[in-house]
C-alpha cells in the first residue's frame, strides 16, 4: 500500500524537530530517510508508526488518514510493522514464538504455517527453537524482520536496521532484505545515516537536515544531480572547480563544456566534479598526482591541475600512477551540476534545473 506524508510538523515542547516534511511512497516501493544524527529522521519514523503526534499536516497509509492534528490512530491499528535498531526480540521466547507473537488472531495451524514460511523466506529454517542469545547478529536481524512481516503490514518501517552489524554482513543483509521485500511487494521506509546503505536498498531517498527535506529522489539523481552542496557532500566524494560562463560555454580548468539548456544565474559558478567524472587521457589536461589510495579494483587519486585546483578521481586499478607523476585527464561528466560560487553547504537553492 502507499504511504503519504504531507507537510508534517513535529516537536518536543517548544523545540521543533520536523519542519514541513513531505514525501510519498507508492505500493511496493522502498524509501529511505537519510541524514546525520539529530536531523529528525527517527522522529519522522516514530510519527508514521503512531508513537508521536503531528502538530500540522497529515500521514496516510493505504489511503487511510492515520495522523493529523486532532486525529491519532493507535499504532496497532495502522497496519504498520516496525523493525527497531536493537531488534527488540523477546529474550524469554524462542525464534518461532518471537515470529508468531503478533499472530494470536490466527488458528494454531495458520500460525505455524505462516511462521515456517517466514523462517524459510529469511533463511532461518530449523532455528525456530533457538533463543535470541544463541543467534548471531545477522540471524537476530532476520528474526526481527520475520516478526515484523508476520502480520502482513501495509507498510514496514526500519530504524537503522543494520547499525549493529559489521560492514560485510551489513552489505549482505541489505541485498538479502531488499530482495525479500521486493519479492513480497512490501512498501518499506527505513532510516539510516549511511548513504551506501540508502543507495543499496532504496528506490527513493530523502536527505534530511535540521528537520527539513533537502531532496527526495532516486539514488542516481541524489548522487549525480544533488540539489545543494550539502546533498552533494553528504552523498559522496566530490570536488569543485571554479568556472566561468562564456556565452553558450562553461570554461573551467579541465577545458570547455556546453552549458545546460537552462542557463545558470551569474557568470562565476562552481562545477561539481565526482571522482568518476574524470578519466585518464594522455592528450588531456595535465595534472600531477598528489596522493593515491589503492582500493582493490579501483584507485582513488587526488590530482592537482596546472592552475593549482585539486580534484579527486577514481580510475580502474590497471591505470596505476605513482605519486608526483604527471598524467593527462579529461572531464567525462554525463551532465553538469552547477552551484553559485558562494553558495554555503546548507542552502536549498540549486543553480540550474540540471542540478535538481
Amino acid at each position: 500500500m502507499s504511504l503519504v506524508v504531507d507537510d508534517i510538523h513535529l516537536g518536543y515542547g517548544d523545540v521543533p524537530v520536523i519542519k514541513g516534511l513531505s514525501f510519498e511512497l507508492k505500493d511496493g516501493e522502498i524509501g529511505c530517510l537519510l541524514g546525520a544524527s539529530g536531523c529528525g529522521k527517527t522522529t519522522a519514523l516514530r510519527a508514521i508508526a503512531g508513537f508521536e503526534p503531528v502538530r500540522q499536516g497529515e500521514i496516510q497509509v493505504g489511503g487511510q488518514l492515520v495522523s493529523a492534528p486532532g486525529r491519532q490512530v493507535a499504532p496497532e491499528k495502522r497496519s504498520v510493522g516496525m523493525v527497531f535498531q536493537d531488534h527488540a526480540l523477546f529474550p524469554h521466547l524462542d525464534v518461532g514464538s518471537n515470529v508468531a507473537f503478533g499472530l494470536r488472531r490466527l488458528s494454531r495451524d495458520e500460525r505455524q504455517q505462516r511462521v515456517q514460511h517466514l523462517l524459510e523466506l529469511t533463511g532461518l529454517t530449523g532455528l525456530d527453537q533457538r533463543y535470541p542469545h544463541e543467534l548471531s547478529g545477522g540471524q537476530q536481524q532476520r528474526v526481527a524482520l520475520a516478526r515484523a512481516l508476520a502480520p502482513e503490514p501495509a507498510v514496514l518501517l526500519m530504524d537503522e536496521p543494520f547499525s549493529n552489524l559489521d560492514t560485510r554482513l551489513r552489505r549482505r543483509m541489505g541485498e538479502e532484505i531488499r530482495g525479500m521485500l521486493k519479492a513480497r511487494g512490501t512498501t518499506t521506509l527505513l532510516v539510516t545515516h549511511d548513504q551506501h546503505e540508502a543507495f543499496a536498498l532504496a528506490d527513493r531517498v530523502g536527505l534530511l537536515k535540521d528537520g527539513r527535506m533537502l531532496q527526495w529522489d532516486s539514488p542516481y539523481q541524489i548522487y549525480h544531480r544533488p540539489a545543494t552542496r550539502y546533498v552533494a557532500a553528504f552523498t559522496g566524494r566530490g570536488s569543485y572547480l571554479n568556472a566561468t560562463v562564456d556565452h553558450d560555454t562553461l570554461v573551467h580548468a579541465l577545458g570547455r563544456s556546453p552549458l545546460p539548456e537552462e542557463r545558470p544565474r551569474g557568470r562565476e559558478v562552481a562545477l561539481l566534479i565526482r571522482p568518476d567524472d574524470i578519466r585518464p587521457n594522455p592528450k588531456g589536461t595535465r595534472a600531477r598526482v598528489v596522493a593515491r589510495q589503492f582500493q582493490g579494483a579501483e584507485i582513488l587519486y587526488r590530482l592537482r591541475l596546472d592552475g593549482g585546483e585539486e580534484v579527486t578521481a577514481l580510475f580502474p586499478s590497471h591505470d596505476d600512477f605513482d605519486v608526483d607523476s604527471s598524467i593527462g585527464v579529461e572531464l567525462d561528466a554525463q551532465h553538469l551540476v552547477l552551484f553559485p560560487a558562494d553558495q554555503p553547504s546548507g542552502v536549498i537553492s540549486p543553480l540550474s534545473s540540471e542540478a535538481v
